[in-house]
């Protein structure tokens, strides 16, 4: 299989398929209730899928919200997306001197402390524009949110200060809804939630947005799914944990071997060169590794760089000509050696996959997870910016 060109100089590139991720889509607004808003969740690139080309991707989806841990996250939206009324909501991180640039820009932040509640309406106040904020309640997760001690300050705050502040939502955050051993501690997590609710309809004629649930809840738990979902792992084809996919399988009556979701992401690169070894030689530096048989190899450019991890060495495969290729040798910085010997016709140039499908076989992110002892999202979040994102049908 001879590889396509890509237009980059790269020496490995990703595709995100377009029809992939409308099925995902499809799927996850189909258990949509009426009128819950899905949140496109594309913290740490995109889950290494590439913001510039996966927020325009998402749109042509009919996504227009956007969920961000960081203001460098925000502008990224600003810059890539092609609908100018496509909101993006900062979930964590953003300065008060970034503030200025949320609120002249439309940008929605989450609100988690007292300080950096004053500090918006100081700036709505002297920008003469409203700071479009979600208010966190502290339910139980213990990480950012306002205490139940403080609810009604906050509140009355918001309330007396109409002109610089616009309240877009009420939310949280569930700890661990891909576990059922979490399961309890979501319901008391869930009623604090709905007594901060309670609360804040004492003060507030309406409340636009309420929203709790990232994938696994909204995957395990319909009835948390309020006006809105913030959905990360699952839109690119992922399930948030296995206990996540058993729970919906067994939900929906579905057989196990049948999964809904498809993957958006596969990366690959392509044979640099080939040579025989023979018995008895080493592969690579020092003696990691014999050949114990006169071997054919193929070197491929990609190395712990590029998010093929040291720990591959002599344990990892890539799929070349439909076939699985053992990694042979060290992982060196830029660059493999595999085993070609017994996959006839291999040359320069050919295709090599190293998550996806290629043939009849496939390296998932899960198995390339086994391989180097990584959850899907750290793998995922680890492949580094610089490799092209390639949008394919």
């Amino acid at each position: 299989m001879k590889k396509k060109i890509s237009e980059s100089l790269q020496p490995s590139y990703i595709e995100l398929s377009r029809s992939a991720l409308e099925e995902n889509f499809s799927f996850l607004k189909d258990r949509a209730k009426n009128g819950v808003r899905i949140s496109s969740v594309i913290k740490g690139n995109a889950y290494g899928h590439g913001i510039s080309a996966f927020i325009p991707l998402a749109e042509s989806c009919g996504i227009d919200h956007f969920s961000v841990f960081s203001a460098d996250e925000a502008a990224g939206v600003l810059k890539f997306r092609s609908n100018m009324n496509t909101d993006v909501m900062i979930m964590g991180m953003i300065r008060d001197s970034e503030l200025e640039w949320a609120v002249k820009n439309g940008i929605e932040f989450y609100l988690f402390e007292m300080e950096r509640l004053n500090r918006a309406i100081e700036v709505g106040g002297k920008l003469k524009m409203k700071a479009k904020v979600h208010l966190q309640i502290e339910s139980g997760m213990h990480r950012t949110g306002f205490e139940r001690k403080d609810w009604d300050e906050v509140f009355r705050k918001i309330k007396n200060h109409p002109d610089e502040i616009e309240l877009k939502g009420i939310c949280t955050h569930y700890a661990g809804a891909e576990s059922v051993a979490n399961f309890f501690r979501i319901q008391n997590q869930n009623k604090t939630f709905k007594e901060a609710l309670e609360s804040a309809g004492e003060v507030f004629e309406t409340i636009p947005s309420i929203h709790a649930s990232s994938s696994a809840a909204f995957l395990t738990m319909p009835d948390k799914q309020y006006d809105m979902v913030r959905i990360g792992i699952a839109q690119y084809g992922f399930w948030p944990s296995r206990e996540t996919y058993m729970h919906h399988a067994k939900a929906n009556e579905f057989d196990e071997d049948h999964d809904p979701l498809r993957r958006v992401m596969t990366w690959k690169s392509e044979v640099m060169s080939t040579k025989w070894v023979k018995a008895g030689d080493f592969i690579g530096y020092g003696n990691v590794y014999m050949a114990g048989r006169d071997m054919r190899i193929a070197t491929v450019p990609i190395g712990y760089t590029h998010g093929f991890g040291r720990n591959l060495t002599n344990s990892g495969y890539v799929l070349i000509r439909g076939e699985r290729a053992n990694v042979s040798g060290l992982v060196n910085m830029n660059m493999i050696t595999v085993d070609i010997t017994d996959i006839p016709g291999v040359e320069k140039g050919d295709e090599v996959v190293l998550i996806g499908h290629q043939g009849g076989d496939e390296i998932t992110v899960a198995s390339f997870g086994e391989m180097t002892n990584n959850l899907n999202y750290e793998i995922l979040t680890r492949l580094p910016a610089s490799i092209p994102r390639i949008v394919v049908d």
